[in-house]
């Protein structure tokens, strides 16, 4: 904010004392160093943009793993994830989940084959750090030296010691009074935390450092982060966690990001997927091989978990699902609805809706069931001999929303081929009444979407993601 400020007298020749001419002397002296305050200062105090696109990698970029295996293990850890969100939730509602969340129900995994993943700079000078793009917390943490021993990760472990901007938060702080942990405690007056990842557990504390983004047109900004590590379990060669949900210490809180978009590449491909914020995330701007659509961005009055939107029907083919729109809505009391989570491999529907599409698939579906199961599928079909789910043909999938808005997916967003010979539905029960429905990454692909946080909308788009 620039204050004006009167006129100044001018020095005259009126002024005749020698000590009023030495004040005028030191008035004009005065003037010159506030323009020049002005003019060197006034950029530093325009509005902070954080205009940019990543691309980011998949969770497989690189590696040999076949297709069979990578869909088996995202839908394990698909489960993990969902039971490390279902029990915040649970927790935030005040539901008894029972036993489906205990550490015996979810392998330990990876968390890095969940998501994908950037790498920024942490401290000055930098230190590079890879980390995981997760919707379903709002932290932005990264292995430290300062609480001891880590998880093994590629780059260096980032040491405190060596950035002269980084400084603890103390437990009076703001962001430790409204950050949304697991839990949380006062040691030796710092804020240290624990959060959950699944059965995977993250513990540090509270402190605040220069990030910098981006490696041909970088941005350096100050942000509240943890300094920690994993206790048990891996992040398979990641450092860390940037989260991106609707909590108070996310990313797009902390910099007041209005709006972010992504396009996801079908995992198999091991392509980059973009990442955009702020003005670099607007649908108008990119090709799009199919029409813009857009529904309400709902907001849970108990928690800011997920972000939501207003699913409120099911259609297979032209086919549409005796689903009671009200069994999809998003309750007063928190409960229901249907979220949108970029890192949880399948879909999960409530159970009346989960119910329609499971006997419409077994209906609609010229193959015969699988005898054998695969883990974490509920429903699989027998390929015909020698063939692959290429040469079968499906519906469509159609989620409706309210005000007309339909999502169609194609067979390769709801099905996957976990096994030689067996095609699976990559879609599951939600865990316990009152979870929500999740439309996830797969379901996601080859779409580009757009969460506009100030206007409360979420758009989407068919887009050849490896085009953009």
């Amino acid at each position: 904010m620039i204050v004006h400020q009167p006129p100044a007298k001018l020095c005259t020749s009126i002024e005749h004392a020698q000590s009023t001419a030495m004040a005028c002397h030191l008035r004009r002296l005065l003037l010159l160093f506030l323009a020049t305050v002005v003019a060197t200062a006034a950029p530093a105090l325009a509005i902070f943009h954080f205009d940019f696109r990543f691309d980011t990698d998949g969770p497989y970029s690189g590696g040999m793993m076949s297709r069979h295996d990578m869909w088996r293990r995202r839908a394990a850890e698909s489960k993990a994830r969902h039971a490390k969100n279902s029990a915040r939730l649970a927790k935030a509602l005040g539901k008894d989940t029972g036993d489906n969340f205990t550490a015996a129900d979810v392998t330990v995994t990876p968390y890095t084959h969940q998501g994908h993943w950037l790498t920024v700079g942490v401290g000055t000078p930098p230190q590079p750090s890879k980390v995981i793009l997760d919707m379903g917390s709002d932290l932005l943490w990264t292995q430290c030296s300062l609480v001891g021993p880590t998880a093994v990760q590629e780059e260096p472990v980032y040491d405190p010691s060596k950035s002269s901007s980084f400084s603890l938060l103390p437990c009076g702080s703001k962001q430790c009074e409204e950050g949304t942990f697991s839990s949380k405690n006062c040691t030796d007056k710092r804020c240290a935390y624990e959060n959950y990842y699944g059965v995977l557990t993250a513990v540090g504390v509270l402190a605040t450092e220069t990030f910098t983004f981006g490696s041909h047109r970088n941005a350096s900004v100050n942000l509240t982060f943890g300094c920690g590590k994993l206790t048990n379990g891996s992040i398979a060669g990641a450092s860390g966690i940037l989260g991106l949900s609707p909590g108070p210490l996310s990313l797009l809180k902390q910099l007041a990001i209005p709006k972010f978009s992504y396009c996801l590449t079908p995992f198999a491909d091991r392509k980059t997927s973009p990442v955009m914020f702020g003005a670099m995330a607007d649908l108008g701007k990119y090709k799009t091989t199919g029409k813009v659509q857009t529904v309400p961005l709902l907001k849970n009055p108990v928690e800011d978990i997920y972000y939501y939107v207003p699913m409120v029907g099911i259609s297979l083919g032209s086919k549409r699902l005796d689903v009671p729109a009200e069994s999809l809505a998003l309750k007063p009391d928190g409960t229901g609805g249907t979220a949108v989570d970029s890192a949880t491999t399948l879909a999960y529907l409530v159970e009346p809706a989960f119910a329609e599409l499971k006997k419409a698939v077994m209906e609609g579906l010229k193959l015969p069931v699988a005898n054998k199961t695969v883990d974490d599928y509920p429903l699989c079909f027998e390929l015909p001999r020698g063939g692959s789910m290429d040469g079968v043909q499906a519906p469509p999938l159609v989620l409706h929303f309210d005000g007309g808005a339909e999502m169609v997916l194609p067979r390769d967003n709801y099905f996957q081929e976990p096994s030689p010979g067996v095609m699976c539905l990559a879609v599951v029960q939600s865990p316990f009444e009152g979870a929500p429905s999740v439309i996830g990454n797969v379901q996601q692909q080859n779409l580009h979407v757009l969460y506009d946080l100030g206007e409360r909308k979420f758009s989407y788009a068919p887009t050849q993601c490896d085009k953009l």
